[in-house]
């Protein structure tokens, strides 16, 4: 089965979290934050968390959504990983501009996020019910 869907979803994932990078390493110069400094300005830290709370999600998100398309379709689990990336976009806008509006962003990344392991999880055990190894050690 082709997965170009989900690969390029998995790409853009990717390219965002550099992007995030190079946000925080454009903060860092504008805000005067010499590194290594984890912190320093309270704008610089913005960036800095959105970059780590979005490295934090892509450790479940990726492994789940690959494991989710080796069972689903790519039409069903591409679209999933795409509201992530808008949900990840919200969630860098929302703490940017004031760190209480975060939580739609963050919404529309953890939801997706736990949909593509419940998805994971189903296709499994519909495996192993198929193979009838459930059970059998």
């Amino acid at each position: 089965m082709s997965m170009q869907w989900v690969e390029l979803v998995t790409l853009a994932a990717i390219v965002q979290l550099f992007i995030f990078g190079g946000l925080v390493g454009n903060a860092r110069r504008r805000y005067n934050v010499p590194p290594p400094a984890p912190t320093g300005h309270e704008m610089f830290d913005r960036y800095q968390r959105v970059h780590m709370n979005t490295l934090e999600t892509m450790v479940v998100f990726l492994p789940a959504l690959w494991i989710a398309a080796q069972y689903w379709r790519q039409e069903i689990v591409a679209p999933i990983g795409v509201v992530y990336l808008i949900g990840r976009q919200l969630y860098l806008s929302g703490y940017i501009n004031e760190p209480k509006r975060r939580g739609l962003g963050y919404g529309l990344s953890i939801l997706p996020t736990f949909a593509l392991v419940v998805l994971a999880v189903i296709g499994i055990v519909r495996a192993w019910l198929a193979a009838g190894t459930v059970g059998a050690v």
